[in-house]
């Protein structure tokens, strides 16, 4: 039995299909997309659907509270760093940082992540483009959300607001690339 299809429902489809679409969802993926012509960064909406997990780890800060961080990249970020050793030009690296909670479960004593307590973006910047401004430097743009203001961002330099935590991580363009399983070139 066939069914009739409609042109303006096949015209819909086929135009859905065309690389005019692809390449406006690519477009879409690049980090300078979410930065103002001043240089100020914003966070990505919807992240968590559309990124990629970097993975995520537990940190024992050193004032004795534990914080459970998650990591998305841009798509495509992974696949690139595997071939290349290096971030893309337009990545963008969003951090979230939660508390956590716990109990004892079947499996043992579970904890889990309870109340966001800041976002980190980070967009990578391979050719200095904002050489003025305060949060721009060392490969990337820096940017840093608190949960009770979380649209507005709250750094104002990079090196005293956000290096400090990755100095560490120089060797590897600021990056705790360990962390990430999903990075090994191996």
């Amino acid at each position: 039995m066939a069914f009739p299809i409609s042109r303006a429902l096949l015209s819909s489809v086929l135009l859905a299909a065309t690389p005019q679409s692809t390449s406006n969802a690519r477009r879409a993926q690049t980090g300078f997309d979410l930065v103002d012509k001043s240089g100020n960064i914003r966070k990505p909406p919807n992240y968590r659907e559309l990124y990629q997990s970097f993975g995520s780890y537990t940190v024992h800060t050193l004032n004795g509270e534990e914080e459970m961080h998650f990591t998305y990249a841009s798509p495509g970020t992974a696949e690139y760093y595997r071939k290349t050793g290096k971030f893309p030009d337009g990545a963008v690296l969003v951090k979230e940082t939660f508390g956590t909670a716990h109990g004892d479960l079947s499996t043992g004593d579970a904890h889990w992540p309870k109340g966001t307590r800041v976002w980190f973006v980070m967009v990578k910047d391979a050719t200095g483009r904002y050489p003025g401004n305060p949060l721009w430097g060392d490969g990337w743009g820096w940017a840093l959300y608190t949960a009770d203001a979380p649209e507005t961002q709250v750094a104002t330099d990079y090196k005293q607001d956000c290096l400090g935590c990755h100095v560490p991580a120089k060797a590897t363009d600021w990056i705790y690339v360990d962390g990430y399983p999903v990075l090994s070139r191996k």
